[in-house]
């Protein structure tokens, strides 16, 4: 999934690295099973832009829905920490492409396809 205004785009980190990825930034809580770090060549990992534990949690369950999912994932990245992580993002994302990571099965209809709104330009 390429992002070509903002030069951002989504990878899974099973996929082998390409001379394009620009900054590799793992944006996943947990360490994905069965990779090195070495195989991932991961620059960047910061766990303050990942949905919480409890996030997590609630949407794998009986309740969860994708829409309150992506409504409470904005919330905790409006939080100190996201916020000081999203802005780092974007100026990575301004300097060369950059790469969002995710083991997830489906990243279209995972918590990055908010992050890629969350760093568009036009929302700081």
């Amino acid at each position: 999934m390429q992002h070509d205004a903002s030069r951002i785009r989504v990878r899974r980190i099973y996929d082998a690295p390409e001379p394009d990825d620009g900054t590799r930034v793992l944006v996943d809580r947990l360490w994905p099973r069965g990779l090195s770090k070495a195989d991932a060549r991961v620059d960047e990992w910061p766990k303050a832009l990942t949905p919480s534990t409890e996030l997590r949690r609630w949407y794998h369950g009986p309740e969860g829905t994708y829409e309150e999912f992506c409504r409470r994932y904005e919330g905790e990245l409006a939080a100190a920490a996201a916020a000081e992580a999203l802005e780092r993002l974007r100026t990575l994302a301004e300097a060369g492409p950059l790469t969002l990571l995710t083991a997830a099965k489906e990243p279209a209809h995972s918590h990055t396809s908010v992050l890629v709104r969350a760093l568009a330009p036009n929302r700081s």
